[in-house]
């Protein structure tokens, strides 16, 4: 099939190579614009899908918008079959999701209609789900709310969001793929609005621990922002991200430091770090962390 594929982060790329690894002629790449980055902040990058399509030698195209009929028309001028979209980043006009011959496909990470919008795997953890997955849909005007086509599913267990995206981005690829081989037997399902959930954009303030929740809800803050943006606390009023946590027995005030192992006392139970980041610094296991930071029993975090 032509096809052209729009999509921006890390997860979008084995979608990409996908589609390439299976003889698909893929006619352009739609992503997101390069942004400041580099060790100065300074130096513009291309996106992951970007450098992944330079790599392959296709054509990439990075519009702002494609609200403007210029940009609708060189996108219709391609004439692809279809378009294949995995976390592009920008909301598609009609005109666009109307321009290829089959419409549009979004690869999105959640079992629809749970969990539409920006942040569905973040929240899937942080809420507790049991099981994850991605659904193949066709994309209308509404956000995500268009007719199912596939769906593939996977338990969460004691993931972080960072691993649940590399797992969620390999089988999205390949449900992908799958997808288009079938493309003219299936039967899109439309979604039930009464059962949909909204995945809302990860505000900053979230990240911030709130050490009088229950600790159960605690640990599944810190995976669900895990690696990013990372849940965080202060310890001697330096700024700690905490990767990785483990639920353990244990009781006092909030915020409170039970031992010299960083066991923190919650609203209910406790918490142990596992895997923890200071600012400036490469993330680290609990014994490297405490041998170069002081946790004396008693101290109060923040």
């Amino acid at each position: 099939m032509r096809i052209i594929f729009m999509g921006t982060p890390e997860f979008a790329v084995p979608t990409l190579q996908a589609l390439v690894d299976a003889a698909h002629e893929v006619v352009c790449v739609y992503t997101q614009p390069p942004r400041p980055g580099g060790r100065r902040g300074r130096e513009l990058t291309p996106t992951p899908v970007h450098q992944r399509a330079a790599d392959l030698g296709m054509e990439v195209r990075h519009p702002k918008s494609l609200k403007s009929a210029e940009e609708q028309e060189a996108f219709a001028a391609l004439d692809a079959d279809i378009a294949v979209v995995a976390a592009y980043g920008l909301i598609l006009p009609q005109a666009i999701l109307d321009a290829p011959k089959h419409g549009c496909l979004n690869v999105h990470a959640s079992i629809l209609p749970h969990w539409r919008g920006a942040a569905p795997i973040h929240r899937a953890v942080m809420a507790g789900d049991a099981v994850t997955g991605v659904t193949i849909m066709q994309m209308e005007a509404g956000l995500d709310t268009g007719p199912m086509i596939a769906f593939a599913r996977t338990p969460i267990e004691d993931k972080t969001t960072g691993e649940l995206t590399e797992e969620l981005a390999e089988i999205g690829a390949q449900l992908m793929v799958g997808t288009l081989i079938d493309l003219e037997m299936l039967h899109p399902l439309e979604q039930d609005d009464a059962e949909a959930t909204y995945a809302a954009k990860i505000d900053k303030a979230e990240a911030r621990i709130d050490w009088s929740r229950p600790a159960d809800e605690i640990e599944r803050l810190v995976r669900g922002l895990s690696p990013f943006p990372g849940a965080w606390f202060e310890l001697e009023g330096q700024r700690v991200k905490l990767l990785r946590a483990e639920r353990v027995d244990g009781s006092g005030q909030p915020g409170q430091l039970l031992d010299e192992r960083l066991t923190i006392a919650c609203g209910k139970d406790a918490i142990r770090p596992v895997r923890l980041q200071r600012a400036g610094k490469p993330a680290m296991d609990l014994d490297t962390f405490l041998r170069g930071n002081k946790a004396d029993k008693g101290t109060m975090l923040t």
